[in-house]
């Protein structure tokens, strides 16, 4: 797979390469430098302008980084070989800085469990390939485990740690959001394949919320297209969160467990654990979906907000 060179052009900053660009000829040798090294009449030949306008032009690029360039030996002399200095070019203008901001989030590959119990049927799969071997609890421990971007289970758990930040804030913790998604999981999918999934903070069960199905109607929109169409595609993206309030699972009440009864402040760090008991009235497994698979390309991101000052 080619590695392609990405440039991000902060339009407040990089005036310099914004005025390079702002020209239809250095577009055109910018496009055509794209994919192949050429010497300048090469270029004056291929957009047929005249060598004094092409070397010019290729100056300006190069002063501006956007194009590189290399004397070499001819026939007559030196020439001047030139090629791009990136594939894609983007213009961003940059996010502000909130200086008041009231949370602070971490995501979390899914691979980089820091515990598990698992049961057929099983699995992991990176973007790339299958990790280890199927429906062998013993995969979960390979080492190549921090890229799964997919992993399954029939029942048992996955333990993640994440920093307690909430440790060094003065202000006092108003909430905690886990979010992740989440699916069924049967062989072959089944849309309407209830189980009960629990969530654990720091060993305490704060609920259970039953997902609906495996869903593998259509491909997941980051599934890579190895993956088997009859496997599972993608899940739902679901907020787990708890408040003074209790917990709940996109604003409906799953518990009365709240923030009191966690004790977030005297843990040095905040375990999630995700799993499907062997007791559940609906034990119908377990998909967690990271990045490089389902539809919204993420690991599981815990979020501590807290109250405005």
């Amino acid at each position: 797979m080619k590695h392609l060179r990405t440039l991000v052009i902060n339009p407040r900053k990089d005036l310099d390469k914004l005025k390079a660009l702002a020209s239809a000829q250095r577009i055109l040798l910018i496009d055509i430098l794209r994919d192949k090294t050429l010497n300048i009449n090469e270029l004056s030949e291929s957009l047929s302008l005249p060598q004094s306008s092409v070397a010019t032009n290729i100056g300006i690029l190069e002063d501006a980084g956007l194009v590189k360039t290399e004397k070499m030996n001819a026939r007559k002399g030196n020439q001047k070989k030139c090629r791009t200095a990136f594939d894609d070019i983007i213009i961003k203008f940059p996010e502000e800085e909130n200086a008041d901001t009231n949370h602070i989030d971490v995501e979390m590959p899914i691979g980089i469990f820091t515990n598990c119990e698992v049961s057929p049927p099983c699995g992991l799969c990176s973007e790339e390939s299958i990790i280890g071997y199927l429906d062998t609890p013993n995969a979960f421990l390979e080492p190549d485990r921090p890229k799964a971007g997919l992993l399954w289970m029939g029942s048992g758990f996955v333990e993640y740690k994440f920093p307690n930040n909430a440790m060094y804030e003065s202000r006092p913790l108003e909430k905690l959001e886990v979010s992740v998604e989440l699916s069924s999981e049967t062989p072959g999918t089944n849309k309407n394949w209830p189980s009960d999934i629990t969530m654990w903070i720091n060993g305490i069960e704060i609920g259970v919320w039953t997902s609906p199905g495996d869903f593998g109607d259509r491909r997941g929109a980051f599934t890579p297209s190895w993956w088997k169409l009859e496997g599972s595609q993608y899940g739902l993206l679901k907020h787990w969160s708890v408040t003074g309030e209790g917990s709940f699972v996109d604003g409906v009440q799953i518990s009365p467990i709240t923030l009191k009864d966690l004790d977030i402040q005297n843990h040095h760090s905040i375990k999630v654990r995700l799993g499907v008991k062997e007791t559940a009235r609906h034990k119908g497994g377990m998909n967690i979906f990271g990045r490089g698979f389902g539809n919204y390309g993420q690991g599981i991101r815990l979020s501590l907000q807290f109250k405005r000052d």
